[in-house]
């Protein structure tokens, strides 16, 4: 990166990044889990949006440098690809269940028994952020926190139900066809990396049509159902314990439905970040907007950016921008109370 005064280095011979796929059997069918990382630190474990894994979904956050070395200084990486959805997987058979979005998020804590794991930090996006909200509702003593992007906590809207509902057929009859890619598409991504007649798609959403184009319907078919009929568990979002940062893009389908999650939960272990001009997929339309917030939602359990990386100026960890006064509790933020931030590509 030259000698820009916002550039980052990494020395990627200290981090552990190879990493490794397990096939975890649970009471509820086979899990695949790519680790990345050193094992005997915490664990963040992340679940992808409909359709996607962690390739399609975490690639554009972890791929950021300066997010890799605070990701991956500090924490073992745990991708959870929802049934069917791992890299080259094959058809599911008939014979293998259809899980439910309480299935779904069960299926979690046999995973975490399976790597004995204890307390996690918990990424997810939209369907993914859904699950894992659901399982910290049920097994609230496993997890350290939640990092919830484009969430939804609600039952499907009619319009949503709707376009499920059209998917669901073009799935079962035509299997991942331009339409569904399309729609799919709208679900994640904002226009302004979609194109138009006169502007040709970002090369990120071009890589998503490819990755679309290698899902087996069926598989997809069975998650959608299943999120298809989620129930409403804004009630629960009382009973998490943990600390949650909520991102979600302006543009997102999702918007209202982050923002109604947010009122609902304990606002003094919440906070909100709203990305302008940004689709539901923040963490791979605009990763770089998730990382100040994250550095200072980190910061509260004890976790730092890595000494031997030069650290950007724009980083809340670097020694030249951390006045004493950050370290009180009411000015750490997104540790003690709600913030609303406005990101936009011109900050």
């Amino acid at each position: 990166m030259g000698d820009s005064s916002d550039s980052v280095s990494v020395d990627m011979e200290t981090i552990s990044v190879a990493g490794k796929e397990h096939l975890v059997k649970t009471g509820r069918g086979y899990v695949s889990v790519a680790v990345f990382g050193d094992q005997d630190k915490p664990a963040l474990i992340t679940y992808p949006d409909l359709a996607l894994n962690y390739m399609s979904c975490f690639q554009g956050v972890f791929y950021c440098p300066e997010a890799f070395s605070l990701l991956l200084h500090n924490f073992c990486i745990y991708h959870i690809c929802p049934p069917g959805h791992e890299l080259g997987a094959a058809v599911m058979s008939l014979d293998d269940p259809v899980l439910s979005v309480d299935d779904l998020a069960d299926q979690i804590v046999e995973v975490l028994d399976y790597f004995r794991l204890g307390k996690v930090m918990c990424m997810g996006v939209t369907a993914g952020a859904y699950i894992l909200t659901l399982f910290a509702i049920k097994y609230t003593q496993r997890v350290m926190g939640l990092v919830l992007v484009s969430p939804l906590c609600k039952s499907p809207s009619w319009t949503e139900w709707l376009c499920n509902k059209v998917m669901t057929n073009l799935l079962y009859f035509c299997g991942m066809c331009t339409l569904v890619k399309e729609l799919l598409l709208l679900r994640y991504f904002s226009k302004e990396v979609r194109g138009s007649v006169e502007v040709p798609e970002s090369d990120v959403v071009q890589a998503c049509r490819r990755l679309l184009g290698e899902r087996q319907s069926p598989n997809v078919l069975r998650l959608l159902e299943a999120i298809n009929e989620r129930p409403d568990i804004t009630q629960g979002l009382r009973k998490l314990k943990c600390r949650s940062l909520i991102f979600v893009g302006e543009s997102s389908p999702f918007h209202s439905e982050a923002l109604h999650m947010t009122s609902k939960l304990d606002r003094r272990f919440s906070a909100l970040v709203e990305v302008q001009a940004c689709g539901s997929m923040v963490t791979e339309e605009q990763p770089d907007a998730m990382l100040i917030p994250l550095e200072y939602f980190l910061m509260g359990f004890g976790f730092y950016r890595p000494s031997q990386c030069n650290v950007s100026p724009r980083s809340p960890l670097s020694p030249t921008s951390i006045s004493p006064e950050l370290f009180s509790p009411e000015s750490m933020g997104l540790k003690l109370k709600p913030i609303k931030t406005r990101f936009s590509e011109e900050v």
